[in-house]
């Protein structure tokens, strides 16, 4: 694919993602796929449509100097503007004359002399100027906000919940590359075997803390090793991998796994347990159920039942005291995954943090009178907000007494976390920048 093409795609889902709120793993996933582009250009259109949702704040705060107040411009031109000008800053391997050259073509393509001699003369200012100075914001929120491109309700509501270090920490992670993680099939090959088969091959790994099964990739894709291909590799992030093995698992047990899509969690709790016992995974979405089926099958596994139900009405299904072990990865904001989900942050508001929440309350009201007295429960989400995590646990064990908090929780943690700033009387919080990965939290409870 030309890079002239390249950019008019990235340009296509830039827009999209950022006017009609399309998610951006899913668009590019299936543009990458549809244009069956190389990796290296699947590389170049990930780094600039995840790059500039990602500094879309800041970039806007560089170009406004640059910027007419009284023109509104076309959603398309102001997203030419900000991939253009996230190339020419934090891109160094692409040469500015060549961005600016093929952002003027692309904008006399899609409109008229008027809006190319603008992108060129912007452009051109950028360029020739030093970036506008972060100093000139002397309010610390906004300067946070606007320097980490989050919005600045999110970045109030940390700095309340977990002060300044914290919230500046999370929100500069939030701005760098995740690092992909993987996770083996130990019943197809160990750990070690992986590592050797794949640095023979190239790549570099290294072992995950979280997980006696986790690998981080730190270069090559791995999607096209046949390690994955095959299904003795599945991709997870370290931190959720943290949560079967958290669950004490051990052979034939009955299992729910009551929001189960897509399945990484599911299918890591059948590798545990080495694929025996049951595994009850549901998910309120038909078509999400299959992913989890299919999830399953590809990793050899015949141990999960997955089927569609809404979790609140379980009992209706099943009969109290019916699991070993329940997970409830509870549906979520999200605001954990903002690394890899960069576009989550303009789209969220405050009220989806409450709203959700009443969910997350109802599924621990409907779901913990199914599990068996002495059984464990995992709640876990991928977020970093208290309301969805502590202050949850909190009003549910207020109104349940016979739960509590294992008492084993945390020395049954990786060692290193056990001393984790991210630790409270409720659970685990995992903040994105100490073990680079996804924020996540978890508790276990047991039923006395």
């Amino acid at each position: 694919m030309s890079k002239y093409v390249l950019r008019e795609t990235a340009l296509h889902l830039l827009t999209r993602i950022g006017e009609q709120g399309g998610f951006s793993h899913v668009l590019l996933d299936r543009e990458i796929k549809k244009q069956n582009l190389s990796p290296q250009d699947g590389g170049l259109l990930t780094e600039i449509v995840y790059g500039t949702l990602q500094r879309r704040d800041l970039i806007d705060y560089y170009l406004q100097p640059y910027l007419s107040k009284q023109k509104k411009l076309k959603p398309w031109v102001k997203w030419l503007l900000y991939m253009s000008v996230y190339q020419m800053k934090f891109l160094e391997r692409v040469p500015d004359h060549a961005i600016l050259h093929e952002a003027v073509e692309i904008a006399k393509k899609k409109g008229h002399k008027g809006i190319s001699s603008l992108t060129n003369g912007v452009l051109r200012n950028v360029q020739r100027n030093e970036t506008r100075d972060l100093n000139e914001i002397s309010d610390l929120i906004e300067r946070i906000a606007v320097e980490t491109s989050h919005p600045r309700w999110l970045v109030e509501r940390w700095m309340e919940q977990y002060g300044e270090e914290v919230t500046t920490n999370m929100c500069r992670a939030n701005m760098q590359h995740l690092p992909m993680s993987v996770r083996v099939q130990p019943m197809r090959i160990s750990r070690s075997a992986a590592i050797e088969e794949l640095e023979r091959d190239g790549y570099e790994v290294g072992e995950s803390i979280f997980s006696e099964q986790g690998l981080i990739v730190s270069q090559g894709n791995i999607l096209n090793h046949p390690l994955f291909m095959d299904g003795k590799l599945t991709v997870q992030d370290q931190s959720s991998m943290l949560v079967a093995e958290m669950m004490n698992l051990e052979e034939g047990l009955t299992v729910l796994d009551a929001c189960s899509a897509p399945g990484g969690k599911t299918t890591h709790i059948a590798e545990k347990m080495n694929d025996t016992g049951q595994i009850l995974a549901y998910d309120l979405h038909e078509k999400k159920a299959k992913m989890v089926s299919k999830k399953a099958e590809q990793l050899q596994l015949t141990s999960i039942d997955a089927a569609q139900a809404d979790s609140r009405t379980l009992q209706d299904i099943h009969s109290g005291q019916s699991f070993d072990r329940i997970l409830l990865d509870a549906p979520c904001s999200g605001l954990g995954v903002l690394r890899g989900k960069p576009d989550i942050k303009y789209h969220k508001k405050v009220e989806d943090i409450f709203s959700l929440r009443k969910i997350q309350d109802d599924l621990l009201e409907h779901i913990a009178p199914l599990l068996k007295e002495d059984g464990k429960f995992i709640y876990s989400t991928c977020t970093v907000d208290q309301h969805e995590n502590e202050e949850a646990i909190k009003h549910f064990l207020n109104n349940h007494p016979d739960f509590s908090i294992d008492p084993d929780f945390v020395s049954d943690l990786p060692e290193p976390l056990q001393q984790s700033e991210g630790l409270s009387e409720y659970g685990l919080q995992i903040f994105p920048y100490q073990w680079d990965t996804d924020g996540f939290f978890l508790t276990r409870l047991v039923k006395k």
